[in-house]
């Protein structure tokens, strides 16, 4: 399974948000680390097919970014996603799943088994406004993946947690590369060292580092440092 991108832009009148970027990812956890602003969520709400391109190409085992079975496909948690604070956690992915055209019964077995693996199943008929930060984003984990997607794009999910609540993300994120592409933006080092098996890097628009991760390496926090400066866990 192949996510090709090539030649990607994105211009905003006089800013380049995306310079011309072309990859090539592959199943298992691929982290895409960036200083704040430098364009990792524009890029990924390109990815998403949320944004149209300035030029460029995305294709997914050659199904282009525009097309429903893309979006067949796709799961993506954003950095704020939005819910319903009356909801309880089992409605809110039992409505989602009925957009995503699940039947009924699938729709109440996926969403059980889903609330169960993002460790919700206790308070799965409680409200969402109810929650704590990392309820929230383990809930949004759980939407992302009605779907059974092939491509997950997950837009720094741990800003603002706590760091338990971090971990306890990072871990639930690390299970789920197997037969999927995961694409995990951050700027947290921590987020993604020790989980990814392929690491990319960006500035200004452009990818600095792209090359297969070995998880026991220690620069990463130099390099992005050497790079950036900026917070790293």
């Amino acid at each position: 399974m192949d996510l090709i991108v090539h030649d990607l832009t994105k211009r905003y009148k006089d800013k380049l948000a995306v310079d011309g970027i072309t990859l090539r990812l592959n199943e298992g956890i691929n982290g895409l680390l960036g200083a704040n602003g430098a364009g990792k969520t524009t890029l990924m709400r390109m990815l998403c097919g949320i944004l149209k391109p300035t030029a460029g190409s995305i294709a997914l085992d050659g199904v282009d970014v525009s097309s429903e079975d893309y979006r067949a496909v796709l799961g993506y948690l954003p950095q704020d996603f939005g819910y319903y604070p009356d909801f309880t956690g089992l409605d809110f992915l039992l409505y989602l799943a009925a957009l995503k055209g699940l039947s009924r019964p699938h729709a109440r077995r996926k969403s059980a088994e889903l609330l169960e693996l993002v460790s919700l199943q206790d308070v799965g008929k409680k409200k969402i406004k109810t929650y704590s930060g990392g309820m929230k984003q383990r809930l949004g984990i759980a939407q992302a993946l009605l779907n059974d997607p092939r491509l997950l794009v997950v837009d720094e999910p741990t800003a603002g947690l706590d760091p338990k609540e971090r971990v306890r993300f990072r871990n639930l994120i690390a299970g789920l590369g197997k037969d999927t592409i995961v694409l995990l933006s951050t700027h947290i080092v921590s987020d993604v060292e020790k989980i990814a098996d392929h690491m990319l890097m960006m500035s200004e628009g452009k990818i600095i580092l792209n090359e297969p991760w070995d998880k026991g390496r220690t620069d990463l926090e130099q390099l992005y440092m050497k790079e950036f400066g900026g917070e790293t866990e």
